[in-house]
């Protein structure tokens, strides 16, 4: 990542990445949300990036919503709009960072169904989550971090069932989870 030789640009679009707020632009629709970066960064022209658009909308159970504006959609929808902006450049990753975190508890079903199913589809996905039961069902490794370090790294069963860090020990047992 660091070598002198590395394209960034190069490296930065194999990435989607999907935050805790939505960062929709607030004056376009949900469709030309999805579409801005077709245009202004892969060059796309109008017809394409639009009807791309709307396929990764429709992905995302939207294709109804595609020309409401932001704010004329839940927590939930938003953060699939998120989700489909991310997608439609094609990424061969994923990062999420606490993409329910801001969500309503009734709104995060709706997001986790959307991560499952792109798990479903094969593609790879670095989530960073709270949701200790989203991750033990969708998860094929984890890694505990504590402040911020990386504490303990395995599969699924290695961690819940056989943690060697006693931090991650602490942390599962607190949550009755071990």
């Amino acid at each position: 990542m660091h070598a002198k030789s590395t394209d960034v640009n190069k490296l930065r679009r194999k990435l989607g990445i999907v935050f805790q707020s939505y960062n929709a632009f607030p004056h376009l629709t949900a469709l030309e949300n999805v579409a801005l970066a077709l245009r202004l960064v892969a060059k796309r022209n109008r017809t394409d990036a639009m009807a791309i658009a709307r396929k990764h909308l429709s992905h995302v159970g939207l294709g109804d919503k595609a020309d409401l504006m932001p704010s004329r959609l839940s927590g939930g929808q938003q953060q699939r709009l998120a989700i489909a902006r991310a997608l439609a450049m094609e990424p061969e990753y994923m990062l999420f960072d606490e993409v329910t975190s801001a969500l309503d508890p009734k709104l995060v079903g709706e997001v986790l169904d959307t991560m499952r199913l792109l798990k479903s589809e094969g593609m790879t996905m670095v989530v960073v989550t709270h949701d200790i039961k989203f991750a033990r069902q969708s998860s094929d490794r984890i890694a505990f971090l504590h402040s911020g370090r990386v504490c303990e790294v395995g599969t699924v069963s290695q961690l819940f069932e056989n943690p060697r860090d006693e931090r991650t020990q602490r942390f599962l047992q607190r949550e009755h989870l071990a």
